[in-house]
């Protein structure tokens, strides 16, 4: 049954008759003017700042009209007739920034549904997705499992939304959480919490935590979060990942490469004019899938190839690794198998699948077992001595990798998340070269979190539009260092990008982090050659700027690449913009990103901005409308600072 967040007309009758005996109740902040009230009669919590209505909340049923107030320390609680309890209490009380907590324990197996309303603002954050629309309010969840996984896209899941108005919201990460949004009630997100699969049902107890907090713009209380929950970088990966091009095997080869094949792409690369780049070596380079052992047949001496490979010009070399065994793969899957190695259900089942892998014939690594994950690492450090290889490229991690209801290591309330959380923290040792592609509350980690595959496509449907909405998405929920999908895609179901694809793609890359390339310019023509070294140096031009921002990421936690309301919060207009982007605060890029376009309008917010291409000045708030855009040309903007 869909979740309707209105009352029923008996529910409706049966407040009314309880009216006089309900009450408001108020938290009030000493600073900002800030005030959160529960509104027992309606079931309604409403955060204000400075009389502006910031947040609202329809709370749960478990909230009845009439309840028992108690003040606690630094708010109070509400009880209902069963016991249960709602604390509201204000964790943060200063002058630019107020947070207040609202929190629930249960022993029961009964659901919680709080429904955040998201009409009346724009949003921001949220899940990684394959519809990546931006902003975010339009998107559509029906009981949808608030966890990494494969389907969907969803490899970056932290429960954290952002509004326009100066407002957040962060769900605790040991909440069993569901989210509708625009089911049931259009306009409204509604919190689920209850024990079910994929979640540990195991155990009854849950608590269900949830902070909002309040400052006086997006701007700023986004940077609060990042302070207080989110959490920021402890580091960032090399320059030279930054400034020159990434070259994978996997979209113009996939599994089709051997020493002949790689050192081949290898002279192509160079021949073509793009020395000190990093060659990564992609998939089924392996015996098997798990041996983490190279095969003979298709590399017979793997150290003189990375040699030979380091010697045309390539100085940085990266290996593709995935957490998996499959079961064919012996002895290893054996031996994994009889240690316990292996992630498995409570009925001991270890066997699931991947895309190397037919159904139950496969099984994920338990990372979450601290001699696993260092088994793991022995063998990938045995790689680096045997081969000459400098570091991996880390796929997958998603919790949906595991059998259903797995048991792991730890506590149970953050099952199966953690299994995410010890794969990406197990191998994010490996230097400042590691890209992973699944993320939960590792904001912390010194490395590239790469876009999962992006399909060579101009809509919607995991397309190019995506490239930019799924870096805002990954800046808004903490992961500055985002590393874009290879351009043009991935050229999946025998479509690869034709030429127009490949260099629009290539333009919308510029300005974000780093540029991987796989399918090659010289496969089209001369000109794409001459436009694709066009674009590589212009982004090696703006390196320092990129390297600038992911020092202040690490620093403070600032986006590397926000939206371009960053520079303006409180525009309106700007908030709306889902084909443009930032590079910190002075560069505004603007691609085209659909088919057959050679014009496009373009949004400057405050500021004075000067074309990157003709040195026209412009001041902000402004459209330019109808601004032509030939195939050769990425509009970009750099504001002028006093």
């Amino acid at each position: 049954m869909k979740r309707n967040v209105k009352s029923s007309s008996v529910i409706t009758v049966l407040l009314l008759v309880a009216v006089a005996q309900a009450a408001d109740h108020t938290l009030q902040f000493n600073t900002q003017d800030v005030k959160a009230v529960v509104h027992t009669a309606t079931r309604e919590l409403t955060v204000e700042r400075r009389g502006v209505v910031v947040q609202r909340i329809l709370l749960g049923r478990d909230l009845e009209p009439t309840v028992n107030y108690e003040e606690i320390a630094n708010g109070f609680k509400l009880t209902n007739s069963n016991g249960e309890a709602i604390e509201f209490t204000k964790t943060i009380d200063q002058n630019e920034f107020s947070l207040l907590k609202i929190a629930r324990a249960t022993r029961t197996r009964s659901q919680v549904v709080d429904c955040v309303r998201m009409s009346g603002s724009n949003w921001f954050g949220g899940p990684q997705q394959k519809y990546q629309y931006w902003p975010i309010q339009k998107l559509r969840f029906d009981e949808y499992s608030f966890l990494t996984k494969e389907a969907d896209n969803c490899a970056v899941a932290d429960r954290y939304w952002l509004n326009s108005i100066g407002s957040f919201i962060y769900v605790d990460d040991e909440a069993p959480l569901f989210i509708d949004q625009n089911y049931g009630e259009p306009g409204y997100m509604c919190l689920e919490v209850k024990k079910s699969l994929p979640y540990d049902i195991h155990d009854p107890t849950y608590s269900f935590i949830y902070q909002i907090g309040v400052a006086s713009d997006s701007k700023k209380v986004h940077m609060e979060a990042v302070k207080n929950i989110l959490g920021k970088p402890s580091g960032h990966p090399a320059e030279a990942m930054v400034k020159y091009p990434i070259w994978s095997t996997w979209a113009k080869y996939k599994r089709d490469i051997d020493e002949n094949v790689v050192l081949e792409y290898a002279d192509q690369i160079i021949r073509n004019g793009w020395p000190n780049s990093q060659y990564e070596l992609d998939d089924d380079w392996e015996v098997c899938y798990g041996a983490l052992t190279f095969n003979k047949k298709k590399f017979p001496n793997i150290r003189q190839t990375i040699s030979n490979i380091k010697a045309k010009g390539f100085p940085r070399v990266t290996l593709w690794i995935h957490p998996f065994i499959n079961k064919v793969c012996e002895p290893w899957y054996s031996e994994a198998k009889r240690k316990g190695y292996l992630v498995a259900n409570y009925s001991g089942n270890t066997e699931t699948q991947w895309w190397n892998s037919v159904k139950d014939d496969a099984a994920y690594v338990d990372f979450s077992k601290p001699e696993v994950a260092e088994w793991f690492s022995a063998r990938l450090r045995a790689i680096l001595a045997e081969s000459g290889i400098d570091s991996f490229k880390f796929d997958a991690g998603e919790t949906s990798w595991s059998p259903p209801d797995p048991i792991l290591n730890g506590p149970r309330s953050k099952h199966p998340n953690v299994i995410v959380d010890t794969y990406v923290r197990t191998v994010a040792k490996f230097g400042d070269l590691v890209e992973v592609r699944s993320a939960h509350r590792t904001q912390d980690l010194p490395i590239f979190v790469r876009m999962i595959d992006k399909d060579s496509e101009w809509n919607w449907n995991n397309g190019l539009p995506t490239l930019v909405t799924t870096l805002l998405q990954m800046n808004m929920v903490g992961y500055p260092l985002v590393l874009p999908d290879m351009v043009g895609g991935n050229g999946y179901n025998n479509h690869p990008p034709n030429k127009e694809m490949f260099i629009r793609w290539l333009q919308a890359n510029v300005f974000m982090p780093s540029i991987q390339f796989s399918y090659v310019p010289w496969d089209y023509d001369a000109e794409t050659v001459t436009i694709s070294k066009k674009m590589t140096n212009l982004h090696e031009e703006y390196t320092p700027k990129i390297m600038e921002r992911f020092k202040l990421a690490v620093s403070d936690g600032s986006p590397v690449n926000p939206p371009i309301w960053w520079v303006s919060p409180d525009d309106i207009v700007a908030q709306k913009i889902y084909d443009q982007f930032l590079l910190g605060e002075d560069i505004i890029a603007a691609p085209v990103l659909q088919e057959n376009v050679r014009s496009r309008d373009i949004y400057l917010p405050q500021g004075t901005w000067t074309d990157g291409n003709s040195q026209a000045v412009h001041t902000g708030p402004k459209w330019l409308r109808n601004y032509e855009v030939p195939l050769s040309m990425l509009p970009y903007f750099v504001r002028k600072t006093n």
